[in-house]
Parts: structure tokens; sequence; C-alpha cells
């Protein structure tokens, strides 16, 4: 029998994910604040929830993706939230990226009401999430992953186990990191290639093809070309997980260069006003 899903967080990735879930015959329930963001899940066959409370109640498993710690919290624990509507037995899984440090103080608080929570952030950018092929890195008790397998299949391709509590938003952190510095490559150099009056296109092709060759460049790349800036991941996000970063690397006592700068760069473009493009709107703080 297919497990009860809530799902919280209608946004860009979020809404294909529930979509996704539907497709996969889970029966759900769906919230949102903007409760405009429910109609086309609710005329696909989901039932909308007035609180995050009821939907809790409704639900064996419930999903949250948001956009940064506060919100999690918020809609976790704030009155009438998912705390309210719990019973033992009942999984929360959050899909959202944010500090791991309080995931584990949320993990143990729902633990409390005999619940467990699995943190899954995600990888792959609004066209994964439409398409089902979505990274998820998972953090959490081992068999409450195993129990929840099939609900990740219905989101993604790649479902990757990293450990206890908080291990999924570590994960999720290198990940970001790693992203980050080449979106930062592939808008400098691109930038470059214009200054230099070289055919773009004719660049692209070739610095893909060899050791220059990234994700970024392949799906992004084309993107810069055409001037088309709408966010399959918002820079403003983006900048948010580099914030993440510095303080998870702040709190262990380490540095990471490339990261502080990527966070510099991603700053300057939210101050300019880029923060609601993709990621690969940077290339409009150097032009």
């Amino acid at each position: 029998m297919r497990e009860k899903i809530g799902f919280i967080g209608l946004g860009i990735m979020g809404q294909p994910m529930a979509q996704n879930l539907l497709r996969a015959g889970f029966p759900l329930t769906v919230f949102n604040r903007t409760r405009s963001k429910c109609q086309p899940l609710v005329a696909a066959g989901a039932t909308e929830a007035s609180s995050p409370a009821e939907l809790a109640q409704r639900s064996d498993v419930i999903i949250t993706v948001v956009s940064d710690t506060p919100d999690v919290e918020h809609v976790l624990f704030a009155p009438h939230g998912v705390w309210d509507g719990l019973a033992p037995g009942k999984v929360v899984i959050d899909m959202s990226t944010i500090s791991a440090d309080a995931t584990v103080t949320f993990a143990e608080k729902l633990r409390e009401k005999g619940c467990q929570m699995l943190d899954a952030p995600i990888s792959g950018g609004q066209r994964g999430a439409v398409q089902g092929t979505l990274t998820i890195m998972v953090g959490g008790d081992r068999p409450t992953f195993e129990r929840c397998r099939s609900i990740f299949e219905a989101l993604g391709e790649r479902i990757v186990y990293l450990g206890e509590s908080g291990c999924g938003q570590r994960a999720k952190m290198v990940n970001q990191v790693i992203a980050a510095l080449n979106i930062v490559a592939m808008t400098e150099g691109l930038h470059l290639a214009r200054k230099a009056g070289l055919d773009l296109e004719r660049v692209l092709e070739v610095v893909s093809s060899g050791a220059a060759g990234s994700w970024m460049l392949t799906h992004l790349g084309p993107k810069v070309l055409e001037g088309d800036f709408s966010p399959g991941f918002m820079i403003k996000l983006q900048q948010k997980d580099l914030r993440l970063v510095l303080e998870w690397i702040e709190h262990i006592g380490d540095d990471l260069p490339g990261a502080r700068l990527a966070y510099s760069l991603f700053t300057e473009a939210v101050t300019k006003g880029f923060g609601e493009q993709g990621t690969q709107g940077l290339i409009n703080i150097y032009e």
C-alpha cells in the first residue's frame, strides 16, 4: 500500500516534484503559503490542506521543500505547524538545503514524538525536478531511508544514503561549493570570450568537449548565449547555500578561499538586483 504523502513548498522545484509523486500513484496532500500554487496539483488529484498541521494529520510521510533554515523551522514547529499534526511512526523528509546542525536538532526533537526525520537535499535544478532525474543525498535513520526509497525513486535517478542525520546536508554543501565554482568559471570564461570578440557558439562547442567541459557549460552555457536568465536555480538561493557553507567551515575551523570568492561574487549579483535570475545570470556582474 502506498504511503500517504504530504508536500509543503510548491516553488520552482517543489511543484514538479509533487506532480511526479502524483504520477507515481502516491496519495498526496499539499500546502503552500501562496494557495494558488496548490491549484494545479488539486486539479491533478491532490488534496489541499489548510495548514501544515492538517497536512501532517492526513499523511504518513511529510516532505518539505522550502528556502532556508528558518523556513523549515517555522513549517515544522510554529503554531499549526507539522509538529501539531504528528503521531508516532510518521516521517518528515526535508529536501530543502539548510544548516546541518539545525537538521540534527530538528531530528532530535521529532524523535520526542516517535517520528523520524531524513535530510534529503537535492541537486539537478528545475530540469531534474521536472524529469524526475534529481540526485538525492540522504542522511538519517537507515531503516527509515529504506522505507522511503520508493518515494525517492519517484523523484530522482541517483539516490545515495550518506549516513546519520545531517550527512545529507553536509554532502549538499560539498556539491554547492563545486557547483558555484564551476558557475564562476563558466561565466568568467564566456565573458572573456565575448570581450575577445570570439564566436561564442564555437567557443562553447570546443571548450565543452575538452578538459574544461562541465555540466554547467553544457546546460547553462547555451542559456548565456541566448540571453536566457530564467531560473532553474536562483542566484539568491545559491548565495544562501554558500552562506551556509561558510558558516559550516567556520564552525569546524577550516577555510575555503574558493567558496569565499564565490560567495562574494554571488552576493554582488544579489546586491545588483540579479538575485531572481538563474545562476547563469552571474555573468551580468561582469557586463
